[in-house]
């Protein structure tokens, strides 16, 4: 009854549904494999808002190397560790990271280099604050001071970001788009570690002008609805096969043939009663 699945035309259509069917769920697992790491990282996240704070030393490693040089990247474990430090800043090296966003309105995250006892730099992302009033997104806004001698911050480790290009000096100040740690330890006179902080708190206070930079989560359900859809077409593709090997059995075996009409002109006539 299914001798002609072993035809060349078949066993081709069954190849390129099984080979179908693999690719799916191959696209699946690597779905589900997004979905793991980036509830991951949702999970450090969360984890790194609710510790105390920890050593700087105990997520990130010092640089060793003279000025400009970059610190090791930190292990994936240890972003957004929540960690404290100590140091001077140097506001002459301020960085302005410019075109980012908070609540709805673009403005400027504001970097700022915290000189540690030993000569190494930790930059701080102290906030987010508006461009100059009246000018366009893009205009310098007045960065308030930074308190002067020793400080303490706490905040959480972030890697440096990618697709960084070299920092620029517009009207004496340092400017990027993106935060690329290696980039800016080019300008730098100091060797730098090699993640950045985002600022929690300090001591002394932080000027109330700038507004904390919000952590987003990473949307992990969605990976995880893509392998529901992903291996459900593994499933169609295979029982879509099934499904049409098996009518075409019953229609060569005449079971699903439809019957013939009844031909009443041919039936003979009813004998009348006498």
């Amino acid at each position: 009854m299914y001798r002609f699945l072993l035809s060349p035309r078949w066993l081709g259509a069954l190849a390129l549904t099984l080979v179908a069917a693999a690719v799916m769920v191959f696209l699946g697992n690597w779905q589900l494999d997004r979905y793991r790491g980036r509830t991951e990282v949702n999970e450090r996240i969360d984890a790194g808002q609710r510790m105390a704070p920890a050593p700087l030393a105990d997520a990130l490693s010092a640089p060793t190397g003279g000025a400009g040089s970059v610190g090791p990247a930190p292990a994936k474990e240890k972003v957004w560790t929540r960690v404290t430090a100590t140091g001077r800043y140097d506001p002459a090296n301020t960085v302005l990271v410019r075109g980012r966003t908070v609540d709805s309105r673009v403005g400027f995250e504001v970097l700022t280099p915290l000189v540690l006892a030993d000569g190494t730099a930790l930059l701080v992302d102290q906030g987010w604050i508006p461009p100059a009033p009246g000018g366009a997104a893009t205009a310098q806004p007045t960065v308030p001071a930074v308190p002067t001698g020793d400080v303490t911050v706490v905040g959480r480790v972030h890697e440096t970001e990618s697709g960084a290009r070299a920092a620029e000096r517009r009207d004496g100040r340092l400017e990027i788009r993106r935060i690329g740690v290696s980039r800016l330890a080019d300008e730098l006179p100091y060797p730098v570690y090699g993640a950045y902080l985002l600022l929690d708190e300090q001591t002394p206070a932080a000027d109330p002008v700038f507004k904390a930079v919000p952590v987003g989560h990473a949307n992990n359900w969605q990976n995880f609805g893509y392998v529901v859809q992903w291996w459900l077409f593994a499933v169609m593709a295979l029982f879509g096969y099934g499904w049409v090997a098996r009518r075409e059995a019953r229609r060569a075996a005449g079971l699903g043939a439809p019957e013939a009409p009844l031909d009443r002109a041919a039936e003979p006539a009813p004998s009348a009663s006498v």
